[in-house]
């Protein structure tokens, strides 16, 4: 039953990959030309001069040299979890070794790239849609920029799939359209490639008042690295690596063109993406703008989908309805998920309502995902017997780069910065608070041997004057050794409904650290009556319990090992299959005995959280037709003092008690 990825076709280099690729990959960071040099040029109104506009590129250039190319494509895809990327796919990768507190770091990072990238889809929409001032001013831009996301939010539901392979040519066009416009700006003002110089952008920094305070522009251009890492699994690092050659000439060959162009126009009011394209060409630009900026839209959705998936998996998130709208692996549309990000893009645009001032909300929280990834990939290194000395540059290196960054990017927080913040503060507090909760539920599992209760379970099958519940009775377990029952298992079957039933079995779901493993094992544990079944399944794949247990019983009666006809002898005769019926227990927190403060801060916040998910029947793809949901105490056979006092003659100690205080009234000094 495993299964590998439909995508293996791709991941070998080849034309058709490196063009799929660029559909991919590179929507985030692709687009940036749209906003990166309207950036600089607002933060530097009255500075913009020849050494300025060189160190600004120089720090772009070196910015995406040392960052996308260098931490990003040549060594952080190299930490990939069974050819899967991206911060959770790092983490699992890493839990098994780090049991401490890894978890915090690995939450962190995946709630502030989730907090960033939802005002993504907004800007890069914004950018491209802002052109159409220059083509005809006055059109209503923030309604067709709030038209255009809810046609994409809407069509996710439908799934891409028809209209994604066009994604890769069209990104094609785009970044040669990025290329030949750069050219042909360097060619008026060849002086622009001395920006290539690193001195150029250490002097911009150091001479320059406030020029430190750039690099919140500046970095703007690199925010869709970590988007790159994450979409590893859709296209190979090769396919990546290649491609990564092209799409960098093309953005630097654009943004040395803006650059070249505000220098000869000194014209600092229009865009300068826009500015540099000729005015015949300007419609045809921005159509394929407002493409590019769809598809890094999509590309974003499709991304953030693929990270609440990985966030269930690994019990960051509550369990959410997940769909499959097309055939194609990997691609999900999870409804809760889709609409708060639409309902988010448009409050978003409705607050800043210009691109102008989403760019002092961009760019901080992904600075901290970059930290995360760092602090992640240092530990994987030291996991897999890297040099200390490499680890030791490396971390030297990036922490200091992006903690530059970072310190840049706070000054934004005032002006917008602090609702990203705020947004991965609250994902964080959600992620933290699941999984520990989480934690503390398990911790409260009591198992039983299985052996000390198979003459109870044979006894029980065997008692006709209990009614029979269901021919095969079906239980979810948590017990990973198939030696082991949880007390709520056989409170269930022995103590809460007498449950007579001819086989009983006890399911496990086992969610593995690598992405698309889908395995099964079978036990036989009490002849005839009692059957384990141990699902192994990759923290990218949706639980399809139904589905694989009807495979696994379709498997078992061809070998012969489970006989699925009914137990009734009048059904047996007319080979009527058995019925089964599933049983999920839910245990209830119901009081804290025992919790510490922390632990009812958790569990208390852990209730209300959990409305934001499904029910374990929805979540593992259960039919509701023959599914029974049962509540239960989360703390079983679990004794406490006792403090209540028994009183076996009720009437005699109440007069008692009203004569003793007639007493106390009448001489209170002497009864004291």
């Amino acid at each position: 039953m495993e299964t590998k990825s439909s995508h293996s076709n791709i991941h070998k280099l080849s034309f058709v990959g490196l063009v799929i690729t660029l559909g991919i990959v590179y929507g985030d960071i692709g687009t940036s030309p749209l906003y990166v040099m309207k950036a600089i040029v607002n933060f530097g109104r009255g500075q913009i001069n020849f050494d300025y506009i060189t160190g600004a590129l120089s720090c772009i250039i070196w910015t995406l040299t040392l960052q996308t190319t260098i931490k990003y494509v040549i060594i952080t895809l190299r930490a990939d979890n069974r050819g899967e990327g991206g911060i959770l796919a790092l983490y699992a990768l890493l839990k098994k070794k780090k049991k401490s507190t890894i978890y915090i770091v690995a939450i962190i990072g995946a709630s502030a790239l989730i907090a960033d990238g939802i005002i993504t889809p907004s800007i890069t929409v914004m950018s491209a849609i802002e052109g159409l001032d220059a083509f005809h001013p006055g059109v209503p831009v923030i309604e067709i920029v709030i038209g255009i996301l809810c046609a994409l939010f809407i069509i996710q539901q439908f799934g891409t799939h028809l209209i994604g392979r066009f994604y890769g040519p069209i990104m094609f066009v785009w970044f040669s359209t990025l290329g030949v416009l750069g050219v042909v700006q360097i060619s008026h003002f060849p002086q622009i490639i001395q920006a290539f110089n690193p001195m150029c952008a250490v002097r911009l920094l150091i001479d320059t008042p406030s020029g430190f305070l750039l690099l919140g522009a500046v970095f703007l251009c690199t925010t869709g690295a970590e988007a790159l890492y994450s979409d590893l699994g859709h296209c190979g690092i090769q396919n990546i690596r290649v491609s990564w050659v092209f799409v960098k000439a093309t953005l630097i060959l654009n943004y040395l063109g803006q650059g070249a162009w505000i220098l000869t126009t000194q014209n600092h009011g229009t865009n300068p993406f826009f500015g540099i394209m000729p005015s015949w060409f300007l419609f045809f630009g921005i159509i394929i703008s407002t493409a590019a900026a769809i598809i890094a839209s999509q590309a974003l959705i499709s991304g953030l989908f693929t990270i609440f998936n990985e966030a269930m998996s690994l019990n960051f998130w509550p369990r959410q309805r997940i769909s499959h709208p097309s055939n194609v692996k990997g691609q999900l549309y999870i409804s809760f998920v889709n609409w708060f990000l639409l309902v988010s893009c448009i409050i978003i645009v409705l607050i800043f309502r210009s691109s102008s001032r989403m760019e002092a909300a961009y760019g901080l929280s992904i600075t901290i995902t970059m930290l995360m990834t760092t602090i992640l990939l240092l530990n994987y290194m030291k996991s897999i017997n890297r040099p200390m000395i490499f680890i030791v540059l490396f971390g030297i290196l990036f922490l200091s780069i992006e903690t530059s960054f970072f310190v840049a990017n706070m000054f934004k927080f005032m002006e917008g910065g602090a609702l990203t913040v705020s947004l991965a503060g609250v994902f964080t507090l959600i992620m933290y608070v699941w999984y520990n909760g989480r934690k503390i539920k398990n911790k409260y599992i009591q198992f039983f041997k299985i052996k000390d209760y198979a003459g109870l379970l044979q006894d029980i099958k065997d008692d006709e004057s209990i009614p029979k519940y269901a021919t095969n009775l079906v239980f979810l377990s948590k017990a990973d050794y198939s030696s082991d029952i949880e007390s709520k298992i056989v409170y269930s079957i022995v103590n809460k409904h007498p449950k007579r039933a001819d086989h009983y079995w006890i399911l496990h779901m086992h969610f593995v650290d690598e992405p698309y493993t889908n395995q099964y094992s079978f036990e036989e544990i009490i002849p005839g009556t009692l059957f384990r079944l141990e699902f192994r399944v990759g923290f990218r794949m949706q639980p399809q319990l139904n589905l694989y247990f009807r495979r696994v019983i379709s498997d078992l009666i061809k070998s012969k090992e489970f006989d699925l006809r009914s137990t009734y002898p009048s059904l047996r005769k007319h080979n009527v299959d058995g019925d089964f019926k599933f049983i999920v227990i839910h245990r209830v927190h119901n009081y804290d005995h025992g919790f510490s403060i922390r632990d009812k801060f958790i569990m208390n916040f852990y209730t209300v959280f959990a409305h934001l998910g499904i029910t374990d029947i929805k979540a593992y793809g259960l039919d509701t037709s023959n599914v029974q949901m049962e509540q239960v105490p989360l703390i079983i056979n679990q004794t406490y003092e006792s403090h209540i006092k028994r009183i076996d003659n009720i009437e005699k100690e109440s007069e008692e008690e009203i004569e003793s205080e007639e007493l106390e009234q009448v001489n209170p000094i002497k009864n004291r």
